[in-house]
């Protein structure tokens, strides 16, 4: 298995992980009782930007610590440099994800439409850009292993 299948299943695991932690911490976090408007976009909102920011330095300490046991492991260094394969996967596999978040934001802008509670809208966007995490990275296992 070559260095960019194991970073990308690392990666999904990862993902999948870090998602579904979150979102069993602030699913307790929710009020019993319900939210009012105002608090309810205070909590989405909140929501959302920490997911995101746990996010971000979650993956970037995986992918540090990744690369510490690669290279114990295997003796390898990470990749220098990215060769045309590389770079036609990495763009097959951002297209693939952007176009899942672009497909769940009207999904969620269409909630709003169809007069559904601002929280449907979130639920939404948050699963969107979870799902479209998920695609990003198996289109990348995919491609590695079967060819652009």
């Amino acid at each position: 298995m070559t260095y960019q299948e194991k970073k990308s299943i690392v990666t999904l695991i990862s993902a999948i992980i870090i998602f579904v932690s979150y979102c069993a911490y602030m699913y307790l976090q929710y009020p019993e009782d319900g939210l009012e408007p105002a608090e309810a976009f205070r909590y989405w909102g909140s929501f959302v930007l920490t997911l995101t920011l746990v996010s971000i330095i979650a993956h970037i300490l995986i992918s540090i610590m990744f690369n510490i046991v690669f290279r114990m492991t295997t003796g390898e260094k990470e990749p220098a440099f990215a060769d045309e394969l590389d770079k036609l996967i990495d763009l097959k596999a951002n297209r693939n994800s952007f176009f899942v978040f672009i497909l769940g934001f009207l999904l969620a802008m269409g909630s709003l439409a169809a007069n559904q509670p601002s929280q449907v809208m979130f639920v939404i966007l948050i699963a969107s850009g979870f799902i479209s995490d998920v695609t990003g990275s198996v289109t990348k296992l995919y491609h590695y292993r079967r060819g652009v």
